[in-house]
């Protein structure tokens, strides 16, 4: 299991963001510069961050971004879930797909959900303030 380029971009983003927590605003220009992810993907990414309801964001002066919470409030799979949706190790362990030709006979898929709770369990654990130092 790996995690998208751009997941793993919104994780190094969210960690730079919560370096500025308490500060004044951020914009995705300056989180681009700070962090090496190039600039349209950091726009993207605030837009998505944003809308998951991870950062808060105001235009014109004095805009930018800041953590809609504090950094101990978000965790890695806010993060990863903002992203790339719902954390799911196979089509079956998300709830609203039906996908899988073997779904029928399958005696994997009641174990999947144990591994997948496991998975996304280790990922809420992990908060931003961990990953970026911040309090």
């Amino acid at each position: 299991m790996r995690l998208s380029s751009l997941a793993d971009y919104a994780v190094v983003m969210m960690s730079a963001a919560a370096r500025h927590c308490g500060h004044a605003k951020v914009n995705a220009t300056t989180l681009s510069a700070e962090t090496g992810i190039p600039l349209p993907t950091a726009q993207k990414l605030v837009s998505r961050l944003s809308s998951a309801g991870l950062l808060e964001s105001s235009r014109g002066t004095g805009g930018g971004v800041r953590l809609a919470r504090p950094p101990a409030m978000i965790t890695l799979a806010d993060v990863v879930e903002a992203v790339e949706g719902p954390i799911a190790l196979t089509p079956c362990a998300d709830s609203g797909a039906h996908d899988c030709a073997l779904e029928g006979d399958c005696r994997v898929k009641p174990h999947m959900n144990i591994a997948n709770t496991a998975v996304r369990g280790a990922l809420a654990g992990v908060s931003l303030a961990s990953l970026s130092g911040a309090a």
